[in-house]
């Protein structure tokens, strides 16, 4: 807590991927609970740090319809708020996911596929109330690198690498109360597999990137991101992240950069599409987000 308070926090805040999952976890059950896989992500933003202690809900609405041509699955869009038990925002964020058609003779849906901007502008994002990095402790963060040592286009290689075991991906998914089956029951799906949960892998990718970004402090947008391929239990992850893009804020030493972090299950570090312009197949997640740094 006295790191965060020096930084003009209360307290220390909930990391910010544990308020995505839990707010996540709640849409299941109504979304995805019998989903194929869910797919991608945008708009995503953080409105109110989530503190021990607070109770959080969400709701969803449908923006979005489109079968697939095979007529079996379709894709839905859906808006997702998170609210803290004062029925504040803490979090929002659009998400679509695969889904099978409950009656194959039924006409399909009038498609509707909404219009998502590439990303969030500097001025959407959200600086938690109080939040200064002018004192900033770099010894106690671990890492000297400040906003202004990155540049843009630079790529930075994680190194370390994770393998992902059944037990603890179940787990880490129970934790968020996700209850979609794809993730622990091996007769959902056609290969007997069960599918590490997307989340899983973001955190993961993440918590690697703390070699080279350490002073990334809070994660306040998501401007897009892919499941690229699926994540099984003995894929070991690695991630890289590129410098898309930096912006002043008004907080006293707060400035934002906008990363994009992939996550892999082998190959070389930033390779990303092969020569027809589709995702590697090693390639597990493409996410681009917006981050919080010292100046």
């Amino acid at each position: 807590d006295s790191f965060a308070q020096s930084c003009g926090l209360k307290s220390s805040p909930l990391d910010d991927m544990i308020a995505f999952h839990i707010v996540f976890g709640k849409t299941v059950p109504d979304v995805s609970l019998n989903a194929v896989a869910n797919l991608g992500y945008a708009q995503g933003r953080w409105l109110t740090p989530v503190w021990p202690g607070d109770t959080l809900r969400a709701e969803s609405e449908v923006i979005g319809l489109k079968q697939n041509s095979n007529g079996k699955t379709g894709v839905v869009w859906v808006r997702t708020t998170g609210l803290n038990q004062h029925n504040e925002k803490v979090l929002e964020y659009v998400r679509w996911v695969m889904v099978r058609k409950g009656d194959l003779d039924a006409a399909a849906p009038q498609t509707t596929v909404p219009d998502l901007p590439d990303a969030l502008t500097v001025n959407q994002l959200k600086v938690p109330e109080g939040l200064i990095f002018s004192d900033y402790d770099f010894a106690q963060a671990g890492e000297p690198h400040r906003w202004g040592d990155y540049e843009l286009g630079e790529k930075i290689d994680h190194v370390d690498g994770v393998t992902v075991e059944e037990a603890e991906h179940m787990i880490a998914t129970r934790l968020w109360q996700n209850t979609a089956k794809v993730h622990f029951d091996t007769s959902a799906r056609p290969d007997g597999s069960r599918l590490i949960y997307g989340g899983h892998v973001i955190s993961m990718a993440r918590a690697l990137s703390f070699n080279g970004l350490a002073n990334a402090q809070m994660i306040v947008g998501l401007n897009g991101g892919a499941h690229a391929n699926p994540c099984l239990s003995g894929d070991t992850i690695r991630a890289w992240t590129e410098v898309l893009n930096k912006a002043e804020t008004a907080a006293p030493g707060v400035g934002a950069i906008r990363l994009r972090l992939v996550a892999t299950k082998g190959g070389a570090p930033f390779e990303l599409r092969d020569e027809e312009g589709k995702y590697r197949p090693e390639v597990l997640l493409d996410l681009d987000y917006w981050a919080l740094m010292p100046r």
